[in-house]
């Protein structure tokens, strides 16, 4: 009995023998941190809705300037300390500050509560980016290109639960207990997912050698024409990772992504991603404003229940279709699903700007970005060294994020000055979303050529 349902689990998740542990833990690990995130999520979309959709290029422009400061202290901290050091004092560095952000919302009201509530929103726009791309940074350390397009995926599973745990608890607990109460709910979490990167660090080892078999065996066509190492060479290089710096400059990151053809892609990548989202997520604001006025626990519903939407389709897709897909269309069309979805949601969006439509889209959108698109943006970077996984990776996924926010919400503002309304902003979103699908057949075609060139 316990053989075969092993079996019926290597079959769905198309898992082999030693990654079972690694697997396990990065999608723990995952779990803990977006369920962090999500429970504050709501809380944080309803105070910028309560600013009103006239400051939220401000509140960008905010988290950018937080990135600028944030990034160079994280490259510092890569570049002097060992892996398990400066992971866990990251989430511990952003566990302490949602205590003292409980302890500011006890205690404040009226214009202070307002303002303390525009920082949390940067704050939490912050600390999602950063939490995330170390957790990324660090399973492509782990993982081997071998097993990025089998078990990304799986691993995303993880995070999608998580999301939906969080998502829920906000939805169903955040009257009761109050919003505040729940910061410090998401601060244990990320004391626990502290723990278990350490583990998953661990099981690296097993992990490697678990891969030797499928590269020897070609069962990866990117991996074809790559020379297989050997058992000895694989646990020597983990164990060097192991008890090693990663060493070089506070700005190497950036360097490394303006000479990197590939690395630059993949920031314009991100670049068209964060524009179109921006677009979007105001036309959301707006419409959202516009139906529900000052009924601000109406609007944190509406969030939470979207959100639960968005991560019950994600968690579906996660686990039947994602490696499949990623196997099937390879990482190039994997990611220029997305750039068609957005075409065809902006498209329909010029035609009717409505609630009914945005929060759709939104929900389509959001989905395929967390099943598909971000996996297959993840896998990018397993074909990349060492520095440029922590260093050009963090860069991109934080500070290029941002400057993709400050381009789309900025833009957005002026053209919403000079009278365009929600229509035209839409129409604008095309004509991105066709050159966003173009960039990612190529960056597909470059990843291929940097595996088998590893």
């Amino acid at each position: 009995m316990q053989s075969a349902w092993h079996a019926l689990i290597n079959r769905s998740i198309n898992i082999r023998q030693g990654e079972g542990p690694a697997l396990f833990l990065s999608g723990l690990y995952y779990f803990l941190l977006l369920c962090a995130y999500y429970i504050i999520r709501p809380i944080r979309d309803d105070m910028g809705a309560a600013g009103g959709v006239e400051n939220l290029a401000w509140l960008f422009t905010g988290t950018l300037v937080g990135m600028m400061i944030l990034h160079p202290i994280y490259t510092a901290m890569v570049a002097r300390m060992t892996r398990r050091r400066f992971i866990a004092l990251v989430y511990r560095f952003f566990m302490l500050q949602l205590v003292l952000f409980y302890l500011a919302f006890q205690s404040l009201s009226g214009l202070s509560e307002v303002w303390a509530g525009r920082v949390f929103f940067i704050w939490t726009s912050v600390f999602n980016l950063f939490v995330i791309s170390v957790f990324w940074s660090l399973v492509n350390d782990v993982f081997r290109p071998s097993q990025s397009k089998r078990l990304f995926g799986v691993i995303a599973v993880g995070g999608t639960a998580g999301a939906l745990s969080g998502s829920g608890i906000t939805s169903f607990l955040a009257a009761g207990l109050g919003p505040v109460t729940l910061l410090l709910v998401s601060a244990v979490l990320l004391e626990v997912a502290a723990h278990v990167a350490r583990f998953l660090s661990d099981n690296e080892q097993k992990l490697a050698l678990a891969a030797i078999k499928d590269e020897a065996e070609g069962k990866d066509r990117d991996l074809k024409q790559s020379r297989v190492p050997e058992a000895d060479e694989i646990s020597a290089e983990v164990d060097a990772k192991q008890h090693a710096v990663i060493g070089g400059g506070v700005l190497e990151g950036m360097y490394h992504v303006l000479r990197s053809p590939y690395l630059l892609g993949i920031a314009a990548l991100m670049l068209m991603f964060t524009i179109v989202s921006t677009y979007l997520y105001f036309q959301q604001i707006a419409i959202v404003n516009e139906v529900y006025g000052d009924d601000r626990t109406g609007r944190t519903q509406l969030f939470a229940n979207r959100d639960l939407i968005v991560n019950a389709i994600t968690l579906i897709v996660q686990m039947f279709l994602t490696g499949r897909i990623l196997r099937w269309l390879g990482v190039g069309i994997s990611l220029a699903l997305l750039p068609v979805i957005s075409f065809v949601g902006f498209g329909l969006l010029a035609v009717a700007p409505v609630l009914l439509v945005v929060i759709s889209f939104d929900i389509i959108r959001r989905a395929g970005n967390f099943a598909i698109q971000r996996p297959a943006r993840e896998s990018l970077y397993t074909v990349v060294s060492r520095t440029d996984k922590y260093k050009a990776k963090n860069f991109n996924d934080t500070f290029v994020y941002r400057v993709g926010d400050q381009v789309g919400a900025w833009s957005y503002t002026a053209m919403a000055w000079f009278g365009i309304g929600l229509s035209g902003l839409a129409v604008t979103m095309l004509p991105v979303s066709a050159l966003w699908f173009v960039l990612a057949i190529w960056l597909g075609r470059q990843y291929q050529t940097q595996v088998r060139s590893q």
